[in-house]
């Protein structure tokens, strides 16, 4: 870290941000993050004054409306190769880049006592749709893909025409919600109460099933107003933002 950003840093940790105007950015983030999004933004802006707005989608779909010219100042993305190809391309700032949590994939149903035994379950498809965010678009989706791969259920699934392939993890989430699909992959954070609980029944597969899910975000150049962005990101760090991060049900690095 810069020293410039580590005398940011500190005053945000000490006595918080005082500017002479309030600032307004934009913030592309992936779905799987938007509920913890929205809670950290709301605590910086009380703090700060600034506002943050909040586009949601998958990480794919959001990096190409950047490509494409997108005012966004902020990205948020749920993997580390969309970022770093920003960086590559001459689109973001080399030293923003930053994992700011792990995610973490868990199969979930809304249904109550529906994976005593969610191996068994995989293998004899006992239900009609299992829902996973595409791979194409969604770290998740990649995930998803890795874990069924390794159990050895990809391929009949994906024969049996029983994989749906929502948009982002965010659409994922609304059909094992609505009953649309009885199961599928979402994120830990989306389904984690704030006590901790998960409604339903879930399985958290074994980390050794899939590739980590790193989740970095970067400051775009385009940034309004660099010094504000710069700001936030360095509060991003703070242990207040990272016991956040935590409590939603990520890792943070």
């Amino acid at each position: 870290m810069k020293p410039v950003q580590l005398v940011v840093f500190a005053t945000l940790l000490g006595i918080g941000i005082t500017t002479a105007t309030a600032a307004e950015l934009r913030a592309a983030v992936a779905a799987n993050f938007l509920g913890t999004a929205q809670t950290l933004t709301a605590a910086y802006e009380e703090k700060t004054g600034h506002t943050i707005h909040i586009s949601a989608g998958s990480s794919g779909a959001l990096y190409a409306q950047i490509s494409n010219g997108a005012p966004f100042d902020l990205f948020f993305s749920a993997d580390a190769r969309r970022p770093e190809t920003l960086v590559t391309d001459g689109v973001a700032l080399e030293e923003t880049r930053f994992t700011y949590a792990v995610g973490v994939p868990v199969l979930w149903s809304s249904r109550t006592d529906y994976m005593d035994d969610p191996e068994t379950l995989l293998h004899n498809g006992d239900f009609r749709f299992l829902t996973i965010a595409d791979p194409r678009n969604a770290p998740y989706g990649v995930a998803a893909q890795q874990i069924l791969g390794g159990m050895g259920v990809w391929d009949a699934l994906n024969e049996e025409g029983r994989l749906a392939r929502a948009q982002s993890i965010g659409q994922a989430y609304s059909q094992v919600a609505s009953g649309a699909a009885e199961l599928g992959f979402v994120a830990l954070s989306q389904v984690k109460a704030d006590d901790g609980s998960i409604p339903g029944s879930h399985w958290i597969p074994s980390a050794e099933l899939f590739e980590p899910i790193e989740q970095q975000a970067v400051i775009l150049k385009r940034a309004a107003d660099m010094d504000v962005a710069r700001e936030f990101m360095a509060w991003m760090r703070s242990p207040e933002a990272v016991r956040m991060i935590e409590a939603a049900g990520y890792s943070v690095p």
